[in-house]
């Protein structure tokens, strides 16, 4: 890596940032596409300074993660109108000085979904968590046409999220007693390295030929996946919607075609070797 004064600066903001890959993927997308730019991480407590430091440091671009994505919304100069109805963000664009908030977790879950099934209009989602990331895939499928339960253990965040998705409230302790659904979808934490062995989802609400998403990438398949899977469940692993949004974010920053493939086949080897 050649870093000289025009090396543009990327990072990964959130806490903690010990999990995450966005570094490995973009360090990597760059390399293969030719550009003269590096990713870091940026790790922050408090999203407070953030953009003040991106504006003084000249940095290009961050992806925004866990704890950030909604605070992130009231700091930017700019919120891209899709950001703005989720009402989280997940990706900041330096546009010469004035920093812009978009949100690529929706449309990554969306593709992530459409590896599996073609037509969601109609399908019960059930979304486990209520935030930033379970705000974008709750917009996202409810702009399919989706019918919208959200599960949370904090009942006032959960209430809040299923009054602004005109969806259903579920307190998680009664998850249990959910007696169908078309798809989950598990927006948490839950099952992240290094707790690999923990799942939010009871086993007997998993039936044959659902469809369950774990938006949790590393590990690269979670015990929730890989009980859904044997309970006879279409699977779609964390890794799709890591990627497909991580694509979106490059051509953002970059005016260019992500190198997909190339992004996926090292997050992928990189998981497999953990």
């Amino acid at each position: 890596m050649n870093i000289n004064p025009e090396t543009k600066v990327f990072g990964v903001t959130g806490f903690p940032l010990g999990h995450s890959l966005s570094p490995l993927m973009h360090n990597e997308a760059f390399r293969v596409k030719g550009i003269n730019a590096v990713y870091l991480y940026f790790p922050s407590v408090s999203i407070k300074g953030v953009i003040d430091g991106m504006k003084g440091l000249s940095v290009h671009g961050l992806s925004v993660t866990i704890p950030h994505k909604e605070a992130a919304c009231t700091r930017v100069d700019e919120l891209d109108p899709l950001a703005s109805k989720i009402g989280a963000l997940n990706t900041l664009l330096n546009r010469n000085g004035c920093i812009v908030g978009y949100n690529t977790d929706a449309s990554g879950a969306i593709d992530a979904l459409r590896t599996v099934t073609t037509d969601m209009h109609g399908k019960t989602v059930l979304i486990i968590g209520a935030g930033g990331a379970a705000r974008a895939v709750g917009f996202a499928v409810k702009q399919e046409g989706c019918h919208v339960t959200v599960a949370n253990r904090s009942n006032r965040r959960g209430e809040a999220l299923a009054r602004d998705l005109d969806a259903t409230f579920c307190p998680l302790r009664e998850l249990g007693s959910i007696s169908s659904a078309d798809i989950i979808i598990q927006t948490t934490p839950v099952g992240m390295y290094p707790k690999v062995d923990d799942s939010v989802v009871p086993e007997r609400i998993l039936a044959e030929g659902m469809i369950v998403m774990d938006i949790v990438y590393n590990p690269l398949e979670t015990r929730l996946i890989r009980t859904a899977r044997a309970r006879g469940c279409k699977t779609v692993s964390g890794i799709e919607m890591f990627v497909r949004q991580g694509a979106i974010q490059f051509e953002l920053w970059t005016g260019q075609d992500a190198p997909f493939d190339h992004m996926m086949q090292i997050v992928k080897k990189q998981l497999l070797h953990t």
